[in-house]
């Protein structure tokens, strides 16, 4: 019987099924109350890039857990907060030099729409609306909501309390980017800054467009003097086969946004980095210039003790080669799927693997976990996406078991 007192994200509570209980991890295992062990095929929501419980990280919060769990940062620095933050800036190509740190991904978004606004503000224009594109996600917030899907994206409902924003396709051709340029001339007195998902739109689809779709876009973006906001929430720290997908366009965008993967998936931790430009525009003798934001729990010492302890890794493990493997037992697993009538297309890039089906899965979502878990795997398809997102240790066996299973269970679906 599912218990009322505990409210859970997207689903409707009233005819939803028991949640799976679960009391432990290891490795890539979650482990169910009744001691089952279910790989876990999407990362928890694609932040657990080494696995859980992973010693290394572990250790480092629970160091800090002792040491100093929490200090605001009002007035107030820890050295963890400060070298996580010179970390960020050596690995972020050209002048993304200065740190805003948050809690969510949906936060850290917020941050970068409020930041681009009153960079032109501090400027003495109103620049308010955000070009955005379709298929496209940055969160549940009020704001990030507004530059989501406005159609096919989760909050539809919600479009009449929403900020009115620019929303058009990707320009994916030579003619689309011609059209697209003409456009934002058309309304860039108005524009406060491009929002985009570097080359794969999470949960508005998984989406994928190609590094030069990005450069093109990027390029338009400094011709006109317009802001470009990169969203890495989901592809940032290896996802896409990069440490960050804009290396793989040779893109600096003006705000990038961090989160997800950055600690594991341990803790609450966000990111928001600006180009020094940027950041320039905030100083000033007026005290109304000065970014007037500060969430509570901004740079908690044990995130940011996790998330150095993540950069760690990053910087000794050979995670590149690893997503490359990852990668490629994908491809030549799912790509055969293809073939099938049920299957629209499947795409595959780094530790990511999609299945586009033809249909909405949504009415047969429940018949499809159940069948997931009895293959001991936990998976939970979404529109019409199956889709697997492992993190970059997982072992070849248990990749295969997953990959096994989506074959299966689309091969048995009766649609």
């Amino acid at each position: 019987m599912i218990d009322h007192t505990l409210w859970l994200p997207y689903t409707q509570m009233q005819t939803t099924s028991t949640p799976i209980e679960i009391v432990a991890s290891e490795e890539e295992y979650l482990i169910t109350k009744q001691g089952t062990k279910l790989i876990d095929a999407i990362g928890s929501w694609w932040t657990s890039c080494y696995g859980y419980n992973h010693p290394a990280i572990v250790a480092a919060i629970q160091s800090q857990a002792e040491t100093l769990p929490h200090v605001m940062l009002g007035g107030i620095v820890h050295p963890q907060a400060q070298r996580l933050a010179h970390r960020l800036k050596a690995l972020l190509p050209a002048d993304l030099n200065h740190v805003f740190f948050a809690n969510t991904g949906s936060e850290a978004v917020e941050i970068s729409m409020k930041m681009a606004i009153q960079y032109w503000l501090n400027q003495g224009q109103t620049r308010t609306q955000f070009v955005c594109f379709e298929q496209g996600y940055h969160g549940d917030t009020f704001y990030a909501m507004s530059v989501c899907d406005p159609v096919e994206g989760m909050h539809h409902i919600f479009k009449n309390a929403l900020p009115k924003q620019l929303h058009t396709p990707i320009p994916r051709s030579k003619e689309n980017l011609e059209t697209f340029k003409t456009w934002l001339r058309l309304h860039k007195n108005q524009i406060a800054g491009v929002i985009i998902e570097p080359l794969v739109q999470g949960a508005g689809g998984m989406k994928m467009h190609t590094p030069q779709v990005l450069k093109e876009i990027d390029t338009v973006c400094k011709e006109l003097d317009l802001l470009l906001i990169a969203d890495e929430i989901f592809t940032g720290f290896g996802r896409t086969g990069s440490l960050f997908a804009i290396n793989q366009a040779h893109v600096v965008p003006d705000i990038i946004c961090l989160s997800k993967a950055l600690t594991g998936g341990t803790l609450p931790l966000a990111a928001v980095i600006a180009r020094t430009p940027i950041y320039e525009a905030f100083l000033s003798d007026n005290p109304e210039a000065a970014l007037m934001h500060g969430p509570t729990y901004m740079g908690n010492a044990m995130a940011c003790a996790a998330a150095n302890a993540v950069l760690d890794l990053f910087s000794t493990e050979a995670w590149q080669e690893n997503v490359q493997k990852i990668q490629t037992q994908l491809q030549n697993a799912l790509v055969p799927l293809s073939n099938s009538a049920k299957v629209k297309e499947v795409r595959v890039l780094g530790a990511i693997g999609v299945v586009e089906l033809q249909q909405n899965v949504a009415h047969d979502k429940a018949w499809f976990v159940k069948r997931f878990l009895e293959s001991g795997i936990w998976l939970r398809p979404f529109g019409n996406i199956i889709y697997t997102t492992p993190c970059f240790n997982m072992r070849s066996i248990n990749l295969q078991r997953i990959t096994e299973a989506i074959c299966k269970h689309i091969h048995d679906w009766k649609t």
